[in-house]
């Protein structure tokens, strides 16, 4: 008697393949991380030879007017499109490539400057393409710093005015666009405007959140303050999940509140609630480099305080800052997952993390798909008295931890985010990234709960990730009042698209 060979069927290999490259990626990304050192020193030499070419302070002016002239060209050759920057969208930080560009007329806006420190004033101008990593090493040597450091150096602070940034520093200065003070604006019709709180507040509370659909930031003044060399950290493990949001809350809300605060939940009931303070010295035996290449994720040397109870320790106020950006967050662990291991930190931890660009680059229609099938980056800014509802409303759609959880004041203003308050309110950003735990995940299902949960509790969801809400949706949770109005007055319909043109999922993936 003859048996048969048995043959799957074409979908068990391909669930095969399927989970060999959700589950297996780091034998992909482990060929891939020479190539993203290489990739990165070309991309920081290249860089190098761009700013040189285009850094020019004093002609500021110039450059702007080299803006003004292709916008006021568009006229003639835009061809019924809608016009966005030049930048590529593998470049920018979202996990999407950004596919609506292909459609636009791309204007390019090569700014990169530093312009003025004002330690009178105590502000500094720059260009929207200067990096957090550039005007950081700037300020640093001099003493400075600016209120809200957000955690990757390639994030551009045209990016984050016109989108958002937050940091553990936030429960006190709030959003990056609160602590900026005026913006220059290339309008629709080519001409420009500053506009500042005082000279005009209508399009100064508009330019936040507003992705380029109301013009192009051509330079952004903000706020600097002192520096000190340390931060002094301590961890307060909590193994309750009524115990951990009760102790953040405190910690956040109380009078002398630290200048840093921030949680890190690892299971439903147990995080790890932690506070910083800038200071100049540093107690004999406590320093912690953690920025070093083979020192533990910082997430997994949190962690361990579970167990080993309080600490206080002193971290350089860079590696505080970038704390976060070596294992990006902690989805380093389901790309790598022995990357914390001692012996590949020490062998290879120098080549991490890959470029975040270069893996966008690189991505396979496969991967991409299966990548936004089987994660979850989202960032949802919730009320702080709904912060019990938020967590188990993640651990009940997702459950992926650690989630990041950081505080913020948001002032009362016209603009997006209306707080529907009249005095400041604290918001907390509820982080999650990673892999969902919960059988049966369905990107759009599960994304579109958790969206329809953070409007009813009058939240914003941070616009760089997937967004499944309807037009109609969007609008119930951004206000579009004087969004509208503004668009309107400065001719912007036809020129720009709707900010939900840009960041719904459709126009993301194409």
């Amino acid at each position: 008697m003859v048996t048969a060979t048995y043959l799957p069927e074409k979908w068990d290999y391909d669930s095969v393949v399927e989970h060999i490259i959700v589950h297996y990626r780091w034998i992909f990304v482990m060929f891939l991380l020479p190539v993203s050192c290489l990739y990165d020193l070309w991309y920081y030499t290249r860089s190098k030879i761009v700013f040189a070419l285009s850094s020019a302070p004093a002609k500021h002016q110039e450059k702007v007017a080299a803006v003004q002239k292709q916008v006021r060209e568009y006229g003639v050759h835009g061809n019924g499109r809608t016009m966005c920057t030049g930048r590529p969208g593998w470049q920018t930080i979202s996990p999407q490539n950004m596919a609506y560009k292909s459609k636009m007329y791309p204007i390019q806006v090569n700014l990169v400057d530093v312009l003025e420190i004002d330690t009178d004033a105590k502000t500094v101008r720059c260009e929207p393409l200067v990096t957090m990593g550039q005007l950081t090493h700037t300020l640093d040597r001099l003493g400075w710093t600016i209120p809200i450091v957000p955690e990757l150096d390639d994030l551009t602070v045209g990016g984050l005015v016109m989108g958002t940034g937050i940091e553990t520093s936030s429960h006190k200065f709030g959003l990056f666009q609160h602590i900026c003070t005026s913006f220059e604006v290339v309008l629709a019709d080519g001409s420009v405007v500053e506009c500042s709180q005082e000279s005009d507040p209508d399009l100064f509370y508009s330019i936040p959140w507003s992705y380029g659909t109301l013009g192009f930031l051509v330079s952004a003044t903000i706020r600097i303050i002192p520096s000190k060399r340390f931060v002094k950290l301590n961890y307060y493990p909590v193994r309750n999940e009524n115990e951990m949001i009760e102790k953040f809350e405190k910690e956040v809300e109380k009078s002398d509140a630290s200048d840093f605060v921030e949680c890190l939940v690892y299971s439903k009931d147990n995080g790890v609630v932690m506070t910083g303070d800038f200071v100049d010295f540093c107690e004999p035996g406590k320093l912690n480099e953690i920025g070093k290449w083979y020192k533990p994720w910082f997430f997994k040397h949190v962690e361990k305080f579970l167990y080993e109870g309080e600490c206080t320790e002193y971290i350089p106020l860079r590696d505080y800052y970038h704390r976060h950006s070596r294992s990006i967050f902690w989805e380093i662990q389901d790309i790598i997952p022995f990357g914390n291991n001692v012996i590949f930190r020490y062998l290879f931890g120098w080549l991490i993390p890959p470029k975040v660009s270069l893996l966008k680059l690189t991505q396979g229609k496969t991967l991409k798909r299966l990548y936004e099938t089987n994660h979850m980056i989202q960032d949802m800014l919730v009320p702080i008295e709904d912060l019990k509802d938020s967590l188990e409303t993640f651990d009940r759609e997702v459950q992926i931890y650690p989630i990041w959880l950081c505080p913020f004041k948001l002032p009362p203003n016209p603009g997006m985010l209306n707080s529907r308050s009249d005095s400041d309110k604290m918001f907390v950003d509820v982080g999650v990234y990673g892999v969902p735990k919960r059988p049966g995940f369905d990107a759009e299902k599960v994304t579109r709960n958790v969206e329809e949960f953070v409007r009813n509790v009058n939240g914003f969801q941070m616009m760089y990730a997937d967004s499944y809400m309807t037009r109609e949706e969007f609008r119930a949770m951004f206000d579009h009042n004087l969004y509208d109005r503004q668009r309107e007055k400065l001719a912007c319909k036809g020129k720009f698209p709707e900010v939900y043109d840009k960041v719904n999922k459709k126009a993301r993936t194409g």
